[in-house]
């Protein structure tokens, strides 16, 4: 099964209910799919491209020298050239990383990045918008209802938050992961991922692993776990990793549109399906206080976690 690519332009078109089925059938069937022509300019993507593969190269050493995955992997090595058996290393990622938020410091080399990305940040978000009303529409919600979820009605701002990663040539990626299986913990995630290396996949609900194509200028999305619950399991979070390669120094420039940390999120659909029960409700930011422990694990603890403590 291919990861779905749409054509966001046909929303606004004659095709608009056939977009919308395979808008619905990428949340509900897969959890990921891939958007092209989505009103974001070519032009600027390709400043995106060319600021975060600068920025880069000015991290590049500090990644060599300093990164706890990089020592790791080379005692791994060592090790295994004593004649011991290396095992996969399961606690760290090949992952060079840093996340972009209004109210903090920013890189200032190269000097266009700052310009650039606030930008392309301020296009992600208009389209992030975009998405969560279409996706109000296909859940049969109120206009504005999940933006009113994340943002206890108005009183408080969703988090908005952009990570820059850079994932350099392993020279064992049989022994560690670019990025560990996980499920993403807030909402909309919206991926302009690197166009010629690939590596990102996604666990299907059969639990199979499948490729998440590079495609020029393509956002790939998928939904978070806040999303589950507000949808009551009905658009379900899907796992994914990214596999660490030989060859190519892959880039993956993330924005997460995530609840406000004190904003409460609970079921806003009636569970579905013979013996169905409803998710629990909780505070953001206790259920973020549970992921960051238990992140790289399966989410129905978590889950579990919550239902639990709000008993």
């Amino acid at each position: 099964m291919a990861i779905p690519v749409i054509d966001f332009s046909k929303l606004e078109g004659p095709e608009r209910a056939e977009t919308m089925v395979a808008i619905a059938a990428g949340f509900e069937d897969v959890g990921f799919f891939q958007l092209v022509n989505t009103g974001i300019p070519d032009e600027l993507l390709e400043r995106v491209k060319k600021v975060c593969s600068d920025c880069y190269k000015v991290r590049e050493q500090g990644f060599k020298d300093s990164n706890p995955a990089v020592k790791a992997l080379a005692d791994l090595v060592e090790k295994e050239g004593e004649g011991l058996a290396p095992r996969k290393i399961e606690n760290m990622d090949w992952e060079d990383v840093f996340t972009l938020q209004d109210d903090l410091p920013w890189p200032s080399n190269p000097p266009a990045f700052r310009e650039t990305m606030m930008e392309y940040r301020k296009e992600l978000r208009k389209l992030a918008e975009k998405l969560l009303g279409v996706m109000e529409e296909l859940l049969g919600l109120e206009e504005g209802h999940i933006r009113k979820a994340f943002t206890n009605d108005g009183d408080l701002e969703p988090f908005y938050g952009t990570k820059v990663s850079h994932y350099p040539p392993c020279p064992r990626p049989d022994l560690i992961d670019g990025l560990r299986a996980h499920t993403d913990a807030g909402g909309l995630i919206l991926l302009f991922q690197d166009d010629r290396v690939g590596g990102l996949q996604a666990q299907l609900p059969n639990d199979r692993w499948v490729d998440v194509q590079p495609l020029e200028n393509a956002i790939v999305i998928n939904t978070g776990d806040q999303i589950e619950v507000l949808s009551n399991g009905r658009y379900k979070s899907a796992g994914h990793r990214i596999l660490a390669t030989r060859d190519g120094n892959r880039r993956s420039v993330a924005s997460f549109y995530n609840p406000a940390r004190l904003a409460s999120i609970a079921p806003a659909t009636p569970a579905t399906g013979e013996g169905a029960a409803d998710y629990p409700a909780f505070v953001f930011g206790d259920y973020m206080e549970v992921y960051v422990k238990q992140k790289f694990g399966p989410k129905e603890p978590r889950f579990a976690a919550m239902a639990t403590a709000t008993k």
